[in-house]
């Protein structure tokens, strides 16, 4: 089902015309005109809606956008178009992907938006997915494509929905509105000198309404490897790690959440047997939950307790230990025409010793400096001094070189900082796949 909201903007401020709930299927398609070559009407192709597409490529299949809506103009950038479209998704209770895509006029469409939405399932195949985000992206550009010399060669068609479909009512679930997931594998390599080998698998239950949200997954792994030295020894390496996580949050309005987050671990390479952890939390978000896809800013404190026993003992004489410990975490993502941006501040310390402590920032964006040239930062530090686990036992070589083990540090950080130029034609609308491209391509001499 697709969703919509339109929004006029004007001298006397914004005036939301209501919801539309859509239950329809509608073709848009060009009456001449190749699904290859933009749509010229008696007009040249400039007089074609400039659209601007700001969709991540892992979202949106941008060749068949290009094939299958081509009563516009696809322009490189924002600066040349008439229309910006910005995707935003999240993932659904049941699995499947929520798609926001915002339309926002420029230049004299300026002031004009509309909102479309579309819902998959978590059973869509890709195609499935793919034809419903194109939908959604052909319905928003009706109102802008209609002045242009596309609008006379547009051809609007209504499907009508099935009787006993139109007159259903909301079935019963049998499944309470649970869903499941059991994911199981398996990895195996080998050379003459070397071989490992990997098994993995997963489960995860969840339960998503409006008030209430469980959460509830299991993860397994163990792998193997062994090498046969110059020397004729042969070294074996193990690791195994048994990770179990409940998580229950219940809604307090538009602002505030209330929940509970506990877990089990098993874990060669941070020393750890088995500990358990729970929290009772809270969390505040500046802006209402329903803007999360676009903006959010949110506040989290948690206040619980933990419990360590460990395989061998630590730097500290432990072999066990419980202690209180509580968090503090300032989170932030925003998705706008100019670019996107996500971070977190995080602060974690234990209660009986405030000198063993964490704190973590992480951020990363992407944002566009002027026409074509992009800037993609992404970066992490942090301070840490609660590894409280750290076994006092010497560490293998062989476990270091493979990061088998987790050794004390007092500091972790990452940078990543790339620059892109992009120029030339600024339109973007062919699409011809023959021979695939030279990008991203291996040659090997």
């Amino acid at each position: 089902m697709l969703v919509g909201r339109r929004e006029t903007y004007g001298p006397h401020g914004r005036l939301r015309l209501g919801r539309m709930a859509l239950a329809v299927a509608v073709s848009l398609t060009p009456l001449s005109g190749s699904a290859q070559e933009p749509v010229s009407g008696s007009g040249p192709e400039d007089s074609l809606l400039r659209v601007f597409l700001d969709c991540e490529p892992r979202i949106c299949d941008f060749d068949h956008f290009r094939r299958e809506v081509s009563f516009v103009n696809y322009v490189r950038d924002p600066a040349d178009a008439e229309l910006h479209v910005l995707v935003t998704w999240q993932e659904t209770a049941a699995g499947g992907e929520a798609f926001e895509l915002y339309f926002m006029g420029l230049d004299e469409r300026a002031g004009q938006s509309d909102t479309l939405r579309f819902v998959s399932q978590e059973s869509d195949s890709v195609e499935e997915v793919r034809a419903g985000l194109t939908q959604a992206f052909k319905l928003g550009l009706v109102r802008y494509a209609a002045p242009t010399s596309a609008g006379p060669l547009l051809d609007i068609r209504y499907t009508a929905p099935a009787e006993a479909r139109q007159q259903a009512t909301a079935a019963s679930d049998p499944w309470n509105l649970w869903v499941f997931s059991v994911r199981a594998g398996a990895e195996l390599e080998g050379e003459s000198r070397q071989s490992s080998q990997a098994f993995d698998g997963s489960f995860s239950a969840s339960r998503t309404t409006e008030s209430l949200k469980i959460d509830l997954s299991s993860y397994a792994e163990f792998e193997e490897e062994e090498f046969e030295l110059n020397s004729g020894e042969v070294l074996v390496s193990t690791s195994r790690d048994l990770n179990h996580e409940g998580l229950i949050v219940w809604s307090l309005g538009p602002h505030w959440s209330a929940g509970a987050r506990a877990s089990a671990l098993t874990s060669t390479r941070v020393n750890q047997d088995l500990t358990i952890r729970a929290a009772p939390a809270l969390q505040y978000s500046l802006y209402p939950y329903a803007e999360s896809t676009r903006r959010q800013i949110t506040f989290l404190y948690s206040l619980g307790l933990a419990s360590f026993d460990y395989e061998e003992v630590t730097l500290f004489d432990k072999a066990k230990e419980t202690h209180a410990e509580h968090r503090l975490e300032v989170s932030a993502e925003f998705q706008q025409p100019w670019g996107e941006i996500n971070g977190a501040l995080e602060a974690s310390m234990f209660l009986h010793d405030p000198s063993l402590h964490r704190i973590d920032l992480f951020a990363r964006g992407e944002y566009r400096i002027v026409r074509g040239l992009n800037l993609d930062l992404t970066g992490s530090v942090a301070r840490v001094k609660d590894q409280i686990y750290v076994s006092r036992e010497n560490i293998p070589d062989e476990d270091i070189l493979l990061e088998r083990r987790q050794l004390g540090t007092d500091f972790v950080y990452e940078l990543e900082v790339g620059f892109s130029f992009t120029f030339g034609s600024v339109f973007n609308n062919v699409v011809n796949p023959r021979m695939g491209s030279n990008r991203g391509r291996r040659f090997f001499w």
